[in-house]
């Protein structure tokens, strides 16, 4: 259940109308979703999260779209967000993310959570090869 109700007419507010335009004009699509609707109830939260989704989602980047939303993909499941899991999932998909390729980054996801907790629970030592300014990296790292 949400923790804010979502307003029956978030438009009416010129500053949520306004964002909304601009979603509904970047994605070229009608649909504003519920991650959206939700924030309307603090019109300048909604504008800067937008903000900053428009300029690193929706933008060109140094990564491709597709990378972007696998990333978004792993910190969602990594944080607990189904929200974000089930949006993001389907906008990778539509970014051309097949099943084959869906497997294996949940596989890699898995993996990163396995070793990482191993790594906490064991307290290994960081390898000076891994910190900035430390000797020459090994090779085959």
């Amino acid at each position: 259940m949400a923790t804010t109700p979502q307003a029956t007419s978030p438009e009416n507010n010129p500053r949520v109308k306004a964002v909304f335009d601009d979603i509904r004009a970047t994605r070229k699509t009608d649909f504003v979703n519920n991650m959206w609707r939700s924030l309307a109830f603090d019109p300048g939260l909604l504008e800067t999260t937008w903000a900053d989704v428009k300029r690193l989602m929706a933008t060109e980047t140094l990564l491709d779209p597709l990378t972007k939303e696998m990333i978004y993909i792993a910190v969602s499941i990594a944080n607990g967000c189904s929200y974000c899991v089930h949006s993001h999932t389907a906008a990778a998909r539509a970014k051309g993310m097949g099943s084959e390729q869906h497997a294996e980054l949940l596989a890699i996801i898995g993996l990163a959570a396995k070793t990482n907790h191993l790594a906490t629970g064991l307290q290994v030592p960081v390898d000076p090869v891994f910190d900035l300014g430390g000797p020459a990296s090994p090779a085959g790292l």
